[in-house]
């Protein structure tokens, strides 16, 4: 049954108070309202626009965590503005719309729960301040499965009372966008920001389940995120659902490898596994409370120009099978890398990189826009608990290994350079394996698209079976059948 019958005509471009009113006036929505740490500040916004008494089953705020508890039950972990929360409160208030309104007597109505759970800014404003929100709902009337929208949104505003009405705001386009645009979840993503400017809420994860949402794959999601400027970084598991990375990261050790992975390589994984031994046996490292995090920067997956969405999930596919958590992010340079996991952890943090990747960080031209220049990245990047594990590299013309003892930097660099490698920042790894070291992602990426010969032998094992199967890459049988004719 459509959502749209008997419902008045709006503008493509409406107000706040056009989509609650439009909502308020379809007489098949109906659901509740559960709202912890801002205020009623969504569905406020329907109970002014007029003729809420249709929509609203109920509108509640349990604020005192003893009645919190009582209501939603007790957190192992004692915290109230997480997933876990938020989750529980969709289920209860959606598990007593089906109890309490009759079937047979609304036999069209399609039930929604709507839920928050925030923390806004603290006195001393030193905490900004966060918060869960999310839907669970039907499209149809007679859906056992229930549709399920779940983000996380981080404020930047300075005053709490700005930050409930941004939340009202954001709530309201929630709904109304998982009535109205679920068809198009990208533009869902887009329309949250409707009457929000993006510098006032930062929303760094997203999660779409259901039946209605089959076919979007949250990872895509995720690159929306970035893509359009509402968050730096995302995070997502082998799974291939949505990870918030302040969770994860979160007083952790970490290890992060940045590269194309295009396709992941032996030489990759080497990577992992070798700097992973070294980097565990640090002092101050628990492996049972480290993280290992493969990166992608959308620079990179720019590379050729437009993002390539379909190579993009290609990477995303391989290294997931693999049991991997990804990381795609907006940061350039790797000092932004750095200082963005330094807000979530002081622990040990590890770098792994080749040898050419090391040389463009002590090229001063990435640092001409900062007014310390290069010492002001260099101050961010080589933080007391930061190491860099260097892999590698065959000089094609000489032969030559290069290390950290051969690598040529820039003359005025060596200083610099050198300060950093006898402070201990710099860590050869040694026991590569050599045989590999001629392998490059960039020519393996060649010879799938050109149906040659030997590259599955130079990728873990099982991943050229998957790029085979799912013909990632750009791979074609036809051209490996058509070079043996």
């Amino acid at each position: 049954m459509s959502i749209f019958k008997k419902e008045i005509a709006f503008t493509n471009v409406p107000s706040t108070k056009a989509k609650t009113l439009r909502i308020n006036l379809n007489p098949d929505i109906y659901g509740t309202f559960s709202e912890i740490g801002a205020g009623q500040e969504t569905s406020g916004h329907f109970f002014k626009s007029g003729g809420a008494s249709g929509t609203i089953a109920k509108a509640m705020s349990a604020y005192d965590k003893d009645f919190s508890d009582a209501i939603y039950g007790i957190e192992e972990d004692g915290r109230y503005v997480t997933q876990s929360r938020l989750k529980k409160m969709l289920s209860h208030e959606m598990a007593h719309m089906d109890e309490r309104i009759s079937r047979e007597k609304h036999p069209d109505r399609l039930f929604f729960s709507y839920a928050n759970t925030v923390a806004t800014i603290d006195f001393s404003k030193r905490y900004k301040g966060h918060g869960w929100v999310g839907i669970r709902y039907q499209l149809d009337p007679n859906q056992t499965e229930l549709n399920e929208i779940i983000l996380h949104l981080r404020f930047k505003q300075n005053e709490a009372r700005l930050q409930q009405e941004t939340l009202g705001i954001l709530g309201v386009n929630l709904i109304y966008g998982a009535f109205y645009k679920h068809d198009k979840p990208r533009k869902l993503l887009k329309y949250l920001y409707d009457h929000i400017d993006k510098d006032t809420i930062e929303i760094d994860m997203i999660n779409f389940s259901g039946p209605n949402f089959s076919e979007v794959d949250n990872r895509l999601m995720s690159l929306q995120l970035v893509k359009n400027d509402m968050t730096d970084a995302v995070m997502f598991g082998p799974d291939g659902n949505n990870l918030l990375p302040a969770a994860i990261l979160y007083k952790k050790n970490l290890l992060a490898l940045r590269g194309s992975f295009r396709p992941v390589t032996k030489v990759n994984m080497d990577m992992f596994q070798k700097s992973y031994e070294i980097f565990i046996r640090e002092n101050s490292v628990e492996e049972e409370n480290t993280v290992v995090i493969f990166e992608i920067t959308l620079s990179n997956l720019r590379a050729s120009g437009e993002i390539d969405e379909r190579d993009f999930m290609d990477r995303a596919e391989l290294l997931c099978s693999l049991g991997h958590t990804v990381m795609i992010s907006k940061f350039q340079e790797y000092f932004k890398l750095v200082e963005y996991f330094s807000n979530y952890t002081k622990a040990r943090i590890g770098l792994t990189m080749g040898v050419n990747n090391l040389v463009d960080i002590f090229d001063e031209k990435y640092y001409r826009h900062l007014s310390g220049g290069i010492l002001e990245a260099f101050g961010k990047l080589f933080f007391k608990d930061l190491k860099v594990y260097l892999y590698p590299m065959r000089n094609d013309e000489t032969g030559q290994i290069m290390t950290s003892n051969t690598v040529k930097v820039h003359p005025r660099m060596k200083e610099l350079y050198k300060f950093f490698k006898y402070n201990g920042k710099v860590m050869d790894i040694i026991d590569y394996d050599p045989e590999i070291l001629h392998v490059f992602s960039r020519d393996v990426l060649k010879q799938i698209s050109n149906g040659e010969e030997g590259w599955e032998t130079v990728l873990p094992e099982g991943i050229a079976e998957i790029i085979k199967k799912k013909h990632l890459f750009g791979y074609n049988p036809t051209n490996e059948i058509a070079k043996i004719e």
